[in-house]
């Protein structure tokens, strides 16, 4: 039997309300500043949260050479080709003609396939009565416009970044809500472990920060309330929480079979070692408060990376904020873990970006890779107040120097999908040697 391939991460790209590329959002995250501000994108006077933690100065026509695909791509594909270009560039390879069959494909994409602009055109254009008015509709701009249509696919994005990078191998959308961006990641990693291809780009994108995503999360009653104080009314396991900031952005990473990295004498930021996944089925909207489906994905994830609990020093929490998630999700770290929960690190970037829904679980794989290779948590911001239900060893006040062995990165949907990533320093073997 052979040996299953080990799979390398060897390029990072982010656009995220922390900065429009890796460097700067790194930066962020390690001094603990919080992105959270007025909303801006649209006039939000009317809903009762006004505060998001939007992706800042990003002009697409900058960082984009190509003027005829950027008519394809909304706000999120944006977010989406500018990352994955980060990605290519950092990894120091991409497709050929000749090796494009052998790269995959896997992204995680957002939860609204339309954009605000053309919505809100076709339902003005649609008529005022209860039936639409067809000719009317078809009159209009936004109804003429046969890109409105091609934009909204949940498949686009990933037919603009095929297309761009000449990528020709198993390609393949994950929708599982905040799972979506680790989920795919995981995917990725299956399929050059069994093969199939040799590379991939993996990651996830969103952008929710519209009237349509805002209303039903306020209507959810999952989104902080605290207009007053933007920058602090996201603050992950602290006792006064009250739900989470609405984010928006990209990750994306390139992910290389172990041997095929190290043929090109590449820089391998972290080894993605594990995967695993489970479904709660308990709310539409939280995780039992057992923490039943985190601790499942969790003792999935370290099984398949080989890893016992003992090997973890840090979890990158999905951390939203919110009393039940924050809740459920400590209490399952404490069962996985035992009597080490108090030893391993733990934070919420979440804390600084937002929630970023189908794009916070491939941005965070990006952190954890980054806090492996840099030996460095970041911050989990706003913790004030100790919740005796939220006991965790986190990471507060200050960037914490620390050797990580093996990070794990927690991503929990709404519908009960649950992910976790395993992540392993390159040059730490487990005792597997």
């Amino acid at each position: 039997m052979t040996a299953r391939r080990r799979v390398a991460i060897t390029g990072l790209g982010l656009v995220t309300p922390a900065g429009n590329d890796v460097a700067s959002t790194w930066a962020t995250l390690q001094s603990g500043r919080s992105m959270g501000g007025p909303i801006t994108i649209f006039d939000a006077s009317g809903f009762s949260t006004r505060i998001a933690a939007e992706v800042k100065n990003f002009d697409p026509r900058a960082v984009i050479d190509d003027r005829r695909l950027l008519k394809y791509a909304n706000r999120s594909h944006a977010f989406a080709l500018a990352a994955a270009d980060q990605a290519f560039a950092d990894a120091g390879v991409r497709p050929t003609p000749a090796t494009s069959p052998r790269w995959g494909l896997a992204v995680g994409t957002g939860m609204m396939g339309m954009g605000w602009p053309e919505l809100s055109s076709l339902g003005l254009a649609a008529g005022d009565g209860e039936d639409v008015d067809p000719e009317r509709l078809l009159a209009s701009d936004t109804g003429r416009d046969p890109m409105v249509f091609c934009r909204a696919q949940n498949a686009a994005g990933l037919a603009l970044l095929g297309r761009r990078h000449g990528i020709g191998g198993y390609a393949t959308s994950v929708h599982t809500a905040c799972a979506s961006g680790g989920q795919a990641i995981g995917t990725a990693m299956k399929l050059i472990r069994r093969g199939t291809v040799d590379c991939a780009l993996a990651g996830g994108f969103d952008s929710m920060v519209n009237p349509v995503g805002l209303a039903g999360f306020c209507l959810l009653g999952a989104v902080s309330p605290d207009n007053d104080d933007p920058t602090h009314a996201s603050r992950p396991f602290d006792a006064t929480r009250n739900g989470f900031v609405l984010g928006e952005g990209a990750g994306f990473v390139v992910l290389e079979a172990w041997e095929h990295a190290l043929a090109r004498g590449a820089r391998i930021y972290a080894e993605l070692a594990g995967d695993g996944n489970s479904l709660s089925s308990y709310r539409i909207t939280d995780s039992h408060p057992s923490g039943d489906g985190p601790i499942q994905a969790m003792r999935w994830a370290l099984a398949d990376a080989d890893a016992t609990p003992d090997d973890v020093d840090y979890v990158n929490a999905h951390g939203t904020s919110t009393p039940m998630n924050d809740r459920s999700e400590s209490a399952a770290i404490h069962v996985v873990f035992g009597d080490g929960a108090g030893r391993v690190s733990v934070s919420s970037t979440k804390s600084m970006m937002g929630h970023l829904i189908a794009a916070a679980g491939a941005v965070e794989a990006a952190i954890c890779a980054l806090s492996i290779h840099h030996g460095v948590l970041p911050v989990n911001a706003n913790y004030v107040n100790p919740d005796p239900d939220c006991e965790l060893n986190l990471v507060t006040g200050q960037a914490r120097p620390h050797a990580v062995r093996v990070a794990l990165s927690n991503s929990l949907g709404f519908g009960g999908s649950n992910s976790c990533l395993a992540f392993r320093h390159p040059e730490f073997d487990g005792g597997r040697a």
